[in-house]
């Protein structure tokens, strides 16, 4: 039985995805080798990371607009190293929505001065700051746009003239938005676009070279321009399947069409929650992630029969993170509606059980 994936990551991918992956890695395009044994340079592998570029500027609406989109490694946490790396001269803004951003902060204070702008920490992150002033002398402003373990999600963006730098890890490509406020984007591939191993950083070009130190050349965002994503060796089964993804998305209708189908997958998963006695949401209602929806069982005396009746469901990874505990439904763009049905199936049976 196919199971329904509500993993956090890596996660879920288009099953025709999946299929065209699994022919390539046995042949790529009747070339008579395998994906993962061409050479990085060959033409067929150089036509494959120049359209998953092409199609990440095109998808976010970024097309001549003074961006580049490069495909690196080492995940998101090499990107909170190298987005300081860059851009931090004097001091640097980040608010504090979870783990990621404290982890970003970390990071961060190896190479100037942190200004906590604003922090959910006091409440186990269940909600995003509001209200806050942002200093007009930072060399960039850091958020991460959507929390994962905590289940919040920024709804609206902070005006200001600073440059913004996001980790959107885990609800890239899931919503429209205008991406132009965004001088610096980074994104792990595991959740909305490939399985683990590649990293997209969408950065805007003006924004580098500003910095005084010298910068590793593997974590400088200018030498990885210049080799168009390709001054090492990339991770090309990442990368591959990346691109098909993003070739889904599009042909899909763009993310436009798929923020439609994830809108309809949140409200009905949180409709149940908030109806469902047996449940009660972890996140703040107005933060809620359209990704990663949290939870608690209100009877812990029926958690063993919920998770029998998901275990016989097909219903798989919706365990909550350790640091918050309860459950945590990941919907992220290739999980379908369908499977979001087959959950709230469940839990409505279970409160007439219980």
């Amino acid at each position: 039985m196919k199971k329904h994936n509500f993993s956090a990551g890596p996660c879920i991918l288009p099953s025709t995805v999946m299929q065209k992956a699994a022919e390539a890695v046995i042949e790529l395009d009747d070339i008579g080798l395998s994906l993962i044994e061409i050479s990085h340079r060959s033409k067929e592998f150089v036509a494959i990371i120049e359209k998953a570029r092409a199609l990440a500027l095109e998808l976010l609406n970024l097309e001549n607009k003074g961006y580049e989109a490069l495909f690196l490694q080492g995940g998101a946490s090499t990107q909170f190293l190298a987005t300081a790396y860059n851009l931090l001269e004097k001091k640097a803004g980040y608010i504090n929505t979870g783990t990621w951003s404290l982890k970003a902060i970390k990071e961060a204070r190896l190479f100037g001065e942190v200004f906590e702008i604003a922090s959910s920490q006091e409440a186990n992150f269940t909600y995003i700051p509001k209200g806050y002033n942002i200093p007009k002398d930072l060399d960039y402003l850091h958020l991460t746009s959507n929390n994962t373990i905590f289940g919040t999600q920024f709804k609206a963006f902070p005006e200001t003239d600073v440059p913004l730098v996001c980790d959107m890890s885990s609800d890239i490509f899931s919503r429209q938005l205008d991406f132009s406020k965004f001088d610096l984007i980074y994104a792990g591939a595991q959740k909305n676009m490939g399985p683990a191993g590649t990293t997209l950083v969408v950065v805007k070009k003006d924004i580098l070279g500003k910095v005084s130190r010298q910068i590793p050349s593997m974590l400088n965002y200018e030498t990885h321009i210049a080799k168009e994503s390709m001054f090492n060796t990339p991770p090309v089964f990442a990368v591959y399947v990346s691109m098909l993804t993003l070739q889904w998305l599009k042909d899909l209708g763009g993310i436009s069409a798929i923020e439609e189908i994830n809108e309809k997958k949140a409200n009905l998963i949180y409709s149940e929650i908030d109806l469902n006695p047996v449940f009660s949401g972890i996140a703040a209602k107005e933060d809620r992630s359209y990704m990663n929806a949290t939870f608690n069982i209100t009877d812990e005396t029926l958690k063993e029969t919920f998770d029998q009746m998901c275990l016989e469901a097909g219903v798989s990874g919706i365990n909550g993170h350790r640091s918050v505990g309860g459950y945590r439904a990941s919907m992220y763009n290739a999980l379908s509606l369908e499977s979001v049905g087959v959950l709230v199936d469940i839990m409505s049976e279970l409160e007439r059980k219980g």
